[in-house]
């Protein structure tokens, strides 16, 4: 897209937001429940349709995708190529997966390209006993035109799936959207800006016609999961966090960011492809001042001219 278009696309047309109730038709969130009623299980509905004894997938048991009105279900990080899940484990535009562990508190920048840049917010935890360090994302700041949105999940004490945790913002604007499946923010600020919830609480699909359409669901890292992976979880935070898939309508070939330089027709992974978790390094030239800052080493917004790629040590 030429940055004119770009530029008309997110024209500012007024101050205000609005938010409405739509049909999610084709998919949704689904919390499967074992629990017997009269010797029948939870029913999840596709619209009308009803789907009976849905299961998740053994890898997102607590929560995914149930695709109408097949009832087939899928986990979020299998929903787009590109995507963020766990303790960073990414999927690149290549197809390859790797993990950037990144580094606590701080920001990194996952996609960089002349009109769109995207930071994530990294926070952790350090388990003392085996010398390990975690890390999970914890809030998307997303760069276009003149705005900045936000997407991150509300630190968390006890996590409770019916309460929603998703913090939203535009130009520092809180987004506020009806608890209801299908409920839908539409930015008069910002053409074509869309916001959907995929669930009651805690999942929404972030659209930007032409642009970005991304999936978002805040998760806690659960007391199971800390004592399989030895995380390391302290009670006063049950680590809120982001399972995110993204998808990108017209990446320039000049692109960067951990995520981004995947999608380059360039792009030469150095990736350990034969190991069960190849890492990529390389931090400091991905690190952010902030969530909404432009000025890591790869940085490539508001930028049109030509620059190559900045050389990282992969390991």
């Amino acid at each position: 897209m030429a940055r004119q278009q770009l530029v008309a696309l997110l024209a500012a047309v007024l101050v205000a937001t609005a938010a409405a109730v739509v049909p999610l038709s084709n998919y949704g969130v689904i919390t499967p429940r074992p629990r017997l009623i009269m010797g029948k299980r939870d029913e999840e509905y596709c619209g009308k349709k009803k789907c009976v004894n849905v299961k998740c997938d053994s890898r997102c048991p607590d929560q995914c995708f149930v695709l109408c009105p097949s009832c087939k279900t899928i986990c979020i990080c299998d929903f787009y190529p590109g995507i963020s899940c766990g303790d960073p484990r990414f999927t690149g535009g290549d197809g390859n997966n790797f993990y950037f562990h990144g580094r606590k508190d701080k920001d990194f920048c996952v996609v960089s390209d002349a009109d769109l840049h995207i930071n994530a917010h990294f926070i952790g935890s350090h388990n003392i006993g085996i010398g390990r360090h975690f890390t999970w994302i914890q809030a998307l700041g997303i760069r276009f035109a003149d705005h900045r949105l936000l997407v991150g999940a509300k630190k968390t004490v006890k996590w409770n799936g019916g309460i929603d945790r998703l913090e939203m913002t535009l130009d520092d604007e809180p987004i506020d959207i009806p608890a209801k499946l299908g409920a839908r923010w539409e930015s008069t600020s910002v053409v074509g800006l869309s916001i959907t919830r995929t669930a009651i609480a805690n999942g929404v699909r972030v659209q930007l016609v032409g642009v970005f359409d991304i999936m978002a669901s805040a998760v806690p890292v659960t007391e199971k999961d800390s004592r399989i992976h030895n995380y390391g979880v302290v009670d006063d935070d049950c680590l809120a966090h982001l399972d995110i898939g993204f998808k990108f309508h017209d990446l320039t070939d000049n692109v960067h960011g951990v995520l981004g330089q995947t999608y380059r027709s360039d792009y030469v992974n150095k990736l350990s492809l034969r190991t069960s978790m190849p890492v990529m390094g390389g931090a400091t030239s991905y690190v952010s001042s902030d969530i909404f800052a432009t000025d890591c080493l790869v940085a490539r917004f508001g930028r049109h001219d030509g620059i190559s790629m900045v050389a990282t040590r992969d390991g």
